[in-house]
């Protein structure tokens, strides 16, 4: 009666191994059907070299824009210093810290300054 009992034991954690290693192959299956079908194609020589291309270009920009001079709004007279000169602007002007912040202010308000708005157009019955 006691190897009877052992038998079942036996059959089972067979029958629970069995399942667990289904699982684990059923999960398995699905990584490897992701893997496959959500990868991203390679990039081919014309795109990576247009990509290179295009990175040198943005560094380029960035380096002229960092180390020129130049306007950003003409009309509001805002430019665009070097890093270095701004700095030394600022020093020279915030020596005084109010007239610093007077000029701060002014400079915003005119950098931000909303045109006003075009007249109304009369109503055709006045």
């Amino acid at each position: 009666m006691n190897s009877e009992t052992n038998n079942t034991n036996y059959v089972g954690a067979t029958a629970y191994v069995i399942a667990i290693i289904g699982a684990f192959a059923i999960v398995a299956g699905l990584v490897w059907a992701m893997l496959h079908y959500t990868q991203a194609p390679p990039l081919n020589a014309d795109r990576a070299a247009e990509r290179a291309k295009a990175f040198t270009e943005m560094r380029a920009a960035e380096t002229e824009a960092l180390t020129h001079v130049g306007w950003i709004d003409q009309s509001k007279g805002v430019v665009r210093l070097p890093i270095e000169d701004a700095m030394k602007l600022m020093e020279s002007e915030w020596r005084n810290p109010a007239v610093g912040r007077s000029n701060l202010i002014a400079r915003v308000e005119k950098a931000t300054a909303v045109p006003p708005p075009a007249p109304a157009k009369p109503s055709p019955f006045e």
